[in-house]
């Protein structure tokens, strides 16, 4: 059957204008041009309020929607028909007529040291100054390198390597993926493993987010929906969800398939570290939001939900 059937002359995909952003938009585009050969398939990019605002921590200006919203507002008036994402930056409750219909194969989830001195965290020396954009990688260096000075990171990709550069801090811990897909292996001094730095939820997956009314869209990405990595992302967002996962909470969530099952890992903190509440699942993979729910319950049963109430007074 040729697929290009279903599919229009046009295919608008949406997408941020960061460098990183564009190769998955591109990256997206390719695919469905292969599927699509009769298609003209193209990419609407724009600046989001998330990419404007790079003076403060995420957690401050509203979290992860603030890069996504402009994208489904271009949906919404028909200017374009899908939007790509990285997953880490959606949020873990979709709006109300939104869905991510497809979640393409995992690139490597771990986290990355990058310094242009030091071979790794155990080498960095007292007061040295770390970088990172996340309360999640901030809560796990406080808790073990407590030694270390922490200082916010904002910006894209290449943004945060020029201030690396600069000499503004001694190491940056940065997503793999994003610099995998960029060409920039090179800048990766060491991979954290996930014991030592769990991945956030969704980390190394990129979401296609449709209308939730628009099943001729849903249709035309379908085939490029990875099963095995949407039940890993799936569990890990309904564990995060569960427990009201936002860019304010350090949350990691990491799921695998192991022996024909789905291994969940996952733990909350507070952003100091002292806090930390973590636990780990298995289950059958079709049982993925289940095994997410549930481990987030047995986490609230250790001690979670003290966490959970200090941030929210916090």
């Amino acid at each position: 059957m040729n697929s290009s059937r279903s599919a229009p002359p046009r295919i608008v995909i949406a997408s941020r204008e960061s460098r990183l952003a564009m190769w998955q938009a591109v990256h997206v585009q390719t695919r469905l041009s292969e599927l699509h050969a009769q298609s003209r398939v193209e990419i609407l990019s724009m600046t989001t309020r998330g990419d404007q605002i790079v003076d403060r921590p995420l957690s401050q200006i509203g979290g992860k929607g603030l890069f996504i919203k402009e994208l489904e507002v271009a949906m919404q008036d028909g200017r374009a028909d899908l939007a790509v994402h990285s997953l880490k930056d959606v949020p873990m409750e979709m709006p109300e007529g939104f869905s991510l219909t497809a979640i393409t194969a995992r690139e490597n989830p771990r986290d990355a040291f990058v310094s242009n001195t030091y071979d790794g965290l155990d080498a960095l020396p007292a007061g040295a100054v770390v970088g990172t954009s996340s309360l999640r990688r901030e809560s796990i260096l406080r808790a073990r390198y407590p030694q270390l000075r922490i200082e916010a990171l904002r910006g894209n990709l290449d943004t945060r390597l020029r201030k690396l550069d600069e000499g503004q801090y001694d190491a940056i811990i940065l997503a793999a993926a994003g610099l995998i897909r960029l060409g920039l292996t090179e800048r990766i001094r060491t991979l954290l493993t996930p014991e030592q730095s769990l991945p956030a939820p969704g980390q190394g997956a990129l979401g296609i987010e449709v209308l939730a009314a628009r099943a001729d869209a849903a249709a035309w990405i379908a085939p490029l929906n990875d099963p095995e990595t949407a039940h890993c992302v799936r569990a890990e967002r309904a564990f995060s969800r569960a427990l009201g996962g936002s860019c304010q909470l350090p949350l990691g969530g990491y799921a695998v398939f192991e022996g024909g099952e789905l291994w969940l890992r996952g733990f909350v903190a507070t952003p100091d570290g002292r806090q930390v509440v973590s636990g780990e699942l298995r289950g059958a993979p079709d049982d993925d939001e289940a095994i997410g729910r549930r481990l987030a319950q047995q986490l609230r049963e250790q001690g979670a939900d003290a966490i959970l109430a200090c941030l929210a007074a916090g």
